[in-house]
């Protein structure tokens, strides 16, 4: 061989090596390995991935590999159509894609990938609020935060009052993330709340719970009012002067002003309600009282009450009022004291000189007590449930001063209420005596004014019909007489006659038919 042929030998051979390799790779059988393993897994714990290439030749080496590229583990199968397996425990930098490539002589393949994601279980929960702390007025927003020292992957659960707020707990509830809104809060949402904070793998669940957070709502106060009454102490008077709101949330502060200057002021830490001393002269006005309340959003003044005791004096009479029901039957006898003068009267009443015992003043031990009367509006009205014979007889009142047991008092003339018929009416002989009321029903009442109008209504028919029939009478016989004029008195006569004589047998008016509409 020349020194030609062995160069041209020599150029050709990477050819030869190349064609050779390749009729190598056309003539063996790709693999398609094919990866399984978890997508989730907790922090800590342990996971297995497993690789396998069906169909292929043995052995296989089979290689996990992940986001670096680098080769995690690797194994070889000998023998049979076996998965290599793959043991890892979960670290925060195991996160990522994973896929394996197997390897047979000749031969190598990829298989898919897979994302693993780590899951941190959540730690030290609490709840926390906005603004802090979680106190505010109704109608203000407040949001609570679930929060976590760590956690990864997960979600919230709220509770109220121990129970689970869901979609369907409450419209004024709203979950956003870890967050439980509360637009325009009432006072039924005050109460306790804590929160889960929960991760699923698997359907392995952790949850770390909160502690409870009590939620107060605040009320905004009301107008307050102002009262006062008198009480005696040795031989001077005192006006005991009381402010109360109806509704809001202490503490509030109360501030009494007479005459626009202050005389007291107080702090109520646990109610609405404060209350006064000052000096009372009876007959004279002492000025003009008000109530101003504070709270730390609000400032309210009361109506003004004019501090003057007039003592209990001038005319004292009892008024009887009747209620009946519509079939006659006696409900009640209502007895008034109407006294024309007196700032605080105590009023007693009296049933034929005997004191009646009043609702304040009861002492079973010693006096029976009547089972039929109740005394209201402070003594002033003695009502009776049932009137009988027991209960019949002179009644009068006594009305004194309430902050004077030892003052004088003045008293009405005696009222005699008896039952003349038990089936009807009783009687009570007094000028001032009203009129018996009867309790009417509406239907009753509709029944009554309808019939009344039905009434009405056919009168004036009736009144229209006879003027339409004298009417046609009267041209029809204006009509026959061809004669002369007749003297007014002749006419007058006629018609006086021919009306006398009108009979059914002799009218020829038409039939007229009258619809009523009601």
């Amino acid at each position: 061989m020349s020194l030609m042929e062995t160069l041209q030998t020599l150029n050709l051979l990477p050819i030869f090596i190349l064609a050779n390799l390749f009729a190598k790779i056309s003539g063996s059988n790709p693999i398609h390995p094919v990866l399984t393993g978890p997508d989730m897994a907790y922090l800590g714990s342990k996971v297995t991935f497993n690789c396998i290439a069906p169909n292929s030749s043995m052995p296989v080496t089979y290689q996990l590999i992940g986001d670096s590229g680098v080769p995690i583990a690797t194994g070889t199968n000998l023998q049979g159509q076996h998965p290599a397996s793959f043991f890892l425990k979960v670290a925060a930098a195991s996160e990522g894609l994973y896929h394996c490539k197997a390897m047979t002589k000749g031969s190598t393949g990829v298989s898919n990938s897979i994302k693993l994601s780590v899951v941190t279980p959540p730690t030290t929960t609490r709840v926390t609020s906005e603004p802090p702390p979680p106190i505010v007025y109704e109608g203000s927003r407040i949001v609570l935060n679930c929060s976590v020292a760590k956690g990864s992957h997960l979600s919230y659960t709220w509770f109220f009052n121990k129970q689970e707020i869901t979609s369907s707990f409450s419209p004024s509830f709203h979950h956003a993330g870890n967050k439980l809104v509360m637009e325009m809060v009432t006072p039924e949402q005050a109460g306790h709340y804590y929160c889960e904070a929960w991760s699923s793998v698997m359907g392995n669940r952790r949850v770390s719970s909160s502690t409870e957070v009590q939620v107060l709502v605040k009320v905004y106060i009301s107008k307050p009012k102002i009262s006062f009454s008198v009480y005696k102490e040795g031989d001077s008077y005192y006006g005991n002067v009381t402010c109360w709101s109806l509704r809001g949330s202490p503490p509030a502060h109360f501030t009494l002003r007479v005459d626009d200057k202050e005389v007291g002021s107080v702090t109520a830490n646990e109610s609405l309600a404060a209350w006064f001393s000052i000096a009372i002269i009876p007959g004279l006005d002492m000025g003009m009282a008000r109530c101003l309340v504070t709270t730390e959003v609000q400032a309210l003044i009361s109506e003004p009450v004019t501090l003057e005791v007039v003592p209990v004096g001038g005319d004292v009479k009892v008024e009887v009022e009747y209620l009946y029901r519509a079939d006659s039957k006696l409900v009640a006898t209502i007895l008034s004291c109407q006294v024309s003068r007196g700032t605080f009267p105590y009023i007693s009443w009296l049933l034929n000189d005997s004191v009646l015992p009043s609702e304040t003043h009861v002492d079973s031990f010693i006096q029976p007590v009547l089972p039929h009367y109740a005394v209201m509006d402070g003594g002033q009205t003695l009502i009776l449930t049932k009137l009988s014979l027991e209960q019949s007889g002179y009644y009068r009142c006594r009305a004194k001063d309430s902050y004077n047991d030892l003052g004088p008092s003045v008293e009405s003339a005696a009222v005699l209420v008896q039952v003349t018929d038990f089936n009807w009416i009783p009687r009570a002989t007094s000028s001032s005596e009203t009129q018996p009321k009867f309790l009417m029903t509406t239907i009753e009442i509709i029944t009554t004014v309808f019939c009344c109008f039905l009434f009405l209504m056919l009168i004036v028919c009736v009144a229209c019909l006879y003027r339409m029939l004298d009417h046609k009478q009267a041209v029809t016989h204006v009509a026959t007489k061809n004669s002369d004029a007749i003297p007014l008195s002749a006419l007058t006569s006629q018609s006086g006659g021919k009306q006398a004589d009108t009979s059914p047998t002799n009218c020829d008016a038409q039939n007229q038919t009258i619809e009523i509409t009601l």
